[in-house]
């Protein structure tokens, strides 16, 4: 019996280039996950792809999508008295309307980068005096951490510890996007115009493997059966993603759309049940607010009734505020694929990983950031 041996990465980009041939106009593509655009630049990838595939970034950067409203707001909850909080690093110098946690953190605010939800519960016992507030930042790859840490704090009566919930949803936001976006690419690569991202027309889209390995692969089926559009689920080594570019090519060619999945090793139909389950336990899904998106019906979650004591806002009576981004900012077309960074005045001039305007160009995952780094010579190209 012969055994069955996978396609070269030579024979895989060879594929590619053939069908994008066929398929004679413009191939747009969403890499939903920030994890996604940072491993294209890093490995080559993305320089070797066929000159009609233009990859667009997508709402999948966590931080890149917390709305101003978030930042604002824990900002307000670090100058309050005997509050410590505990956050991942790539918040801290995220811009706010009254500066960023890390300024905060120069004038003598309690401030703690930390690596993961279970720290911040730690915190909250070495620190019995004061309230550790957790900025819980993420999609469905960090929230059940977030789930699991508040029941840990209920079981054992800690009091002092406090969750910022700005945990958010995958599938809502694609779905947003479409909804909102041209349905037809092909007819959109017609009034295409040099320097622009084609207004964010998408053939298909590359799902994130992290994410999918707690939601499933089968979450992304709505993408398919509602709007039509072709989802493949990769993970994030070269092969890998090159392999998903391939499968997508291959519905647009037939004018198909499926849900595929070439990182079934990992990813599930299902999920990961025991996640899923936390996340069901402690938290709500809820309308929230997404930076240059709205408000997003049934895109975010919150604590439930039983868990609502560890809600930070509640417990220190603070209200969301509007949202005020810098009007010459364009992060928000970048996480919704109607711009590449180099489009934004502000990019490697005003706006640099030293001195941020928008949050993508803080994040490690965020796109301006992965340009910054990688990419810098396509700023003239896109001129």
């Amino acid at each position: 019996m012969t055994a069955c041996v996978p396609p070269s990465f030579a024979a895989m980009r060879s594929e590619l280039e053939a069908r994008c041939a066929r398929i004679g106009r413009r191939v747009q593509v969403m890499e939903v996950c920030g994890t996604h655009t940072v491993s294209f630049f890093r490995s080559g990838l993305r320089s070797m792809l066929p000159a009609n595939l233009r990859l667009v970034s997508g709402p999948g950067c966590p931080v890149c999508v917390t709305a101003q409203r978030h930042i604002d707001a824990a900002i307000r909850l670090a100058m309050e008295e005997r509050v410590i909080i505990a956050t991942y690093g790539d918040m801290l110098r995220v811009p706010g309307r009254m500066g960023s946690l890390e300024r905060r953190r120069a004038a003598g605010a309690r401030i703690f980068v930390i690596n993961s939800a279970r720290r911040a519960l730690e915190l909250a016992r070495e620190h019995a005096n004061e309230t550790v507030v957790f900025l819980a930042v993420g999609f469905e790859t960090t929230a059940p951490a977030t789930a699991a840490t508040i029941l840990e704090a209920e079981r054992e009566g800690i009091e002092n510890f406090a969750v910022l919930m700005c945990h958010k949803l995958v599938v809502p936001a694609m779905c947003a996007l479409l909804d909102d976006g041209p349905k037809d690419a092909a007819r959109a690569d017609s009034d295409h115009t040099a320097g622009s991202a084609a207004g964010a027309a998408l053939d298909g889209f590359l799902c994130p493997g992290h994410v999918s390995v707690i939601i499933g692969s089968q979450a992304y089926r709505p993408i398919v059966e509602v709007h039509g559009k072709p989802c493949v689920v990769a993970g994030f080594e070269p092969m890998q993603m090159l392999a998903g570019l391939v499968h997508l090519a291959r519905q647009i060619e037939e004018g198909a759309a499926r849900l595929e999945n070439v990182y079934e090793g990992v990813v599930s139909p299902d999920g990961n049940a025991v996640a899923l389950e936390l996340m069901r336990r402690v938290f709500v899904e809820a309308d929230v607010a997404w930076r240059a998106l709205g408000v997003i019906p049934q895109s975010g979650l919150e604590l439930s009734p039983r868990y609502r004591r560890f809600d930070a806002m509640r417990r220190f009576g603070i209200v969301e505020g509007d949202d005020e981004d810098d009007p010459a900012c364009r992060c928000g077309e970048v996480i919704q694929g109607k711009v590449e960074p180099a489009q934004c005045p502000l990019f490697a001039g005003r706006c640099t990983p030293l001195t941020p305007i928008g949050p993508c160009m803080v994040s490690s995952e965020g796109t301006c950031a992965a340009w910054y780094r990688y990419g810098r010579a396509m700023k003239e190209a896109a001129r």
